[in-house]
């Protein structure tokens, strides 16, 4: 995975970038610190109940793809879809038990990433429950950079 990342990145030559998802573990981070510096991490640091809520809100259209959420965005009937009168399902990576385990994973995996990144002087953390609430500060910091910055998302 690292190779394929550095590859890309590579692409860009002097241009600014930034990554989602990537790194997930120490030993990429320090992979791609050696090959790349990385001069600011963000995190988003979000209450693990809130995203257990927003996600297991989810209901899905299995033959369209078309996604309601009980609070966001709900079907006109619920457990309905609003186009074809067909039942909804929630898929099993939605449910609460799969987010749950989902999310110690990456708790487990993530919190030595940023003890690295911390370590090393370029993390800077957001906290927060709401995408309202989280981008503003996240825009008005990146805004203070001199450089725009390039986003590519790897999930």
């Amino acid at each position: 995975m690292v190779k394929l990342i550095l590859n890309e990145l590579n692409k860009l030559k002097e241009d600014s970038w930034m990554l989602d998802g990537f790194p997930r573990t120490v030993p990429q981070a320090k992979a791609l610190y050696k090959d790349k510096p990385v001069d600011l991490v963000l995190n988003l640091n979000v209450p693990f109940e809130v995203i257990i809520d927003r996600i297991k809100g989810r209901w899905t259209h299995a033959p369209s793809g078309r996604i309601y959420h009980t609070e966001f965005n709900p079907p006109k009937v619920m457990g309905k879809d609003d186009v074809t009168g067909e039942t909804l399902i929630q898929r099993d990576d939605d449910k609460e038990e799969t987010v749950r385990n989902r999310l110690q994973i990456y708790q487990n995996q993530t919190q030595p990433v940023l003890e690295f990144y911390r370590k090393h002087g370029i993390l800077t953390e957001f906290t927060g429950k709401y995408s309202n609430e989280i981008w503003p500060m996240v825009f008005e910091f990146l805004s203070t950079r001199s450089e725009p910055i390039q986003y590519t998302q790897y999930s």
